[in-house]
């Protein structure tokens, strides 16, 4: 008699970086997590992410506002080393704004020229069509449920030297990934490490430098011709 062969449990394709050799991880119940060896991202599993209607039921309950002096805090962790890297009046997106905008209006305090999108509460699909200086993305990239995709969509619309800018708290240094409350959030499926920027930035050329824990910045190289203004 022959036994049959068993065949290896299939895991899904890293969102990132589209590698088929992901591995179980750790990660906050009840949901399944993974881990990709090359970029060492870890994502949730494809069947258990958020539908866009349950996405939006969370986002509806937020109470962020421009008139919270705490919110402003703490989106200057990202905005600060941008403006301080950026020339003047430059002109930016800020992509998943969310509904109430807030970081766009702290940078065109500062003189700069901003935009939003935001698929939900500011969807705009020409606003994508567009090059820019600077985009950011506060609090957006773990929410992404194909981020290789639509980080390298953000990328192209990068002007030469143009910087994109990205808030989100990093697996690296968690001891323990099941207590980790950043998992907790039902519409968070995408946890980066810095291994993950890294690998981003070879994949596009790009210059990435960490000011803050939970900032990084990616900037397009500068010089040659500039296709995007002509």
């Amino acid at each position: 008699m022959t036994t049959p062969s068993i065949s290896p449990a299939v895991t899904p394709a890293c969102p990132l970086c589209a590698a088929s050799h992901s591995v179980p991880s750790p990660g906050a119940p009840p949901r399944t997590y993974y881990r990709c060896p090359a970029c060492a991202l870890i994502f949730v599993a494809p069947e258990e992410r958020p539908t866009a209607e349950e996405e939006r039921a969370v986002y509806d309950l937020h109470e962020n506002t421009p008139e919270d002096p705490g919110y402003r805090r703490f989106l200057a962790r990202l905005c600060d080393p941008l403006l301080a890297r950026l020339p003047p009046a430059s002109q930016g997106l800020d992509f998943g704004c969310g509904p109430g905008p807030t970081l766009s209006l702290m940078m065109e305090d500062a003189g700069h020229r901003m935009t939003v999108f935001d698929p939900f509460y500011a969807p705009y699909p020409e606003r994508l069509a567009r090059h820019y200086d600077v985009i950011t993305a506060s609090e957006v990239v773990e929410h992404l449920h194909a981020p290789g995709q639509v980080l390298a969509d953000l990328i192209a619309r990068l002007r030469q030297g143009g910087w994109l800018g990205i808030m989100t708290q990093r697996s690296d240094g968690v001891t323990d990934l099941t207590r980790w409350r950043y998992m907790r959030d039902s519409t968070h499926v995408c946890f980066f490490s810095k291994r993950s920027f890294d690998y981003l930035a070879e994949q596009h050329g790009l210059t990435v430098t960490f000011p803050r824990d939970d900032v990084v910045l990616l900037q397009r190289a500068s010089g040659g011709f500039d296709y995007e203004k002509h």
